[in-house]
């Protein structure tokens, strides 16, 4: 793999600009990875493309589709390694070596074990120069989720919580419309259009009733709903339905009700009367879900923050405070010192509206 002082200036351009067509399946790629591709022929762009939806064209497609006969000979820069199985399209790279491109320039090695560096094999040995890890990390970026499911089998869990300055989520009588603002609240709805998948938990379909759609963004899908109901206590009326309901044990009444309501109703192991959240993420990369929006209440927060599966956590702060006897974020058994507590690195800060948008990763 090449060093970074190896690519050149106009290297640097074009990746970047691949980059930006990538984010733009930011919302309807899924399962597929988010994907750009630009092709330069003695320095002018003559092809551009990006992924928009499974089972369409692949972003190199789209791009030499554009160029026409300006690809051969060019270079190409492409922000993942092209596909080299027959999927729901034609390899990639077979389509490059039959455009004649003389180089391809990746950002990063597809982590899918289909791929893992087969496409880079087959062009190389095609004849075409390939390079490997130019702006690597912002192409990481654009895809953690599906990166994780192909790594770690499992999705990118991003925890959404709500809260007032002293960390309430509701009063203590479940009261919690509105803590934020309408702002942070549309934006919390471009969280959801990125997510393949979002999770919820019993108590807080019985506390809210909420649909937990995508409702400001045309994506031309909506994210599964899932819901962690270990004694299927969902009501068959509830606003989430359709959803997987994920539970412990399925009584035959309360399965049947819900599944006559459109529910699919999944047993899955545990300890305690308690879904094995682990087991459920298995599950859900199984079924191609990259990236998990969760919103829930502090019960379920706490037993994904205990078993260490959370990924991402953005937390937005409202310039409110409503005291201790209010709801808090996180249901957890007390610390006995301050070093068993989850510590999270704080990677951006920024003000939506009147309220804080903070995002963290663990440390």
């Amino acid at each position: 793999m090449p060093s970074a002082d190896r690519f050149s200036a106009a290297d640097h351009v074009h990746m970047a600009r691949a980059l930006q067509l990538a984010a733009h399946g930011l919302f309807t790629a899924s399962p597929n990875p988010r994907v750009g591709c630009v092709i330069v022929r003695d320095g002018h762009v003559v092809g551009e493309g990006w992924h928009a939806r499974a089972g369409t064209p692949h972003a190199e497609i789209h791009a030499l589709q554009a160029a026409g006969d300006a690809a051969r000979g060019a270079t190409v820069y492409v922000t993942l390694e092209p596909c080299s199985h027959h999927g729901r399209t034609p390899p990639c790279a077979e389509a490059l070596i039959q455009a004649g491109v003389a180089r391809v320039v990746a950002a990063m090695n597809d982590p899918n074990p289909l791929v893992a560096g087969g496409g880079v094999a087959m062009l190389t040995l095609a004849g075409i120069h390939t390079d490997v890890g130019l702006m690597e990390a912002g192409a990481r970026a654009l895809n953690p989720g599906f990166v994780s499911r192909m790594l770690r089998q499992r999705p990118w869990v991003r925890l959404k919580t709500a809260a007032t300055l002293d960390g309430k989520t509701a009063l203590a009588d479940g009261q919690s419309q509105w803590i934020t603002g309408a702002a942070a609240r549309a934006d919390v709805q471009a969280l959801r259009a990125r997510a393949c998948a979002i999770l919820t938990g019993s108590g807080t379909v019985l506390a809210d009733n909420p649909r937990m759609n995508v409702r400001d963004f045309d994506i031309g899908r909506q994210p599964l709903r899932v819901v962690v109901d270990s004694g299927l206590r969902t009501p068959a009326d509830a606003a989430i339905l359709p959803a997987l309901i994920a539970c412990h044990r399925a009584d035959p009444d309360l399965r049947a009700a819900l599944e006559q309501a459109g529910a699919e109703v999944v047993a899955l192991p545990g300890t305690d009367d308690r879904v094995d959240l682990a087991a459920l993420l298995a599950l859900l990369a199984q079924r191609g879900v990259n990236e998990l929006h969760v919103e829930a209440g502090a019960v379920l927060n706490g037993a994904l923050l205990a078993a260490g599966l959370v990924d991402e956590w953005v937390a937005y702060l409202a310039p409110l405070a409503v005291g201790d006897n209010a709801r808090g974020l996180f249901a957890r058994p007390p610390l006995a010192t301050l070093a068993d507590a989850a510590r999270f690195k704080l990677v951006e800060v920024r003000q939506i509206g009147d309220d804080l948008r903070l995002t963290l990763l663990p440390t």
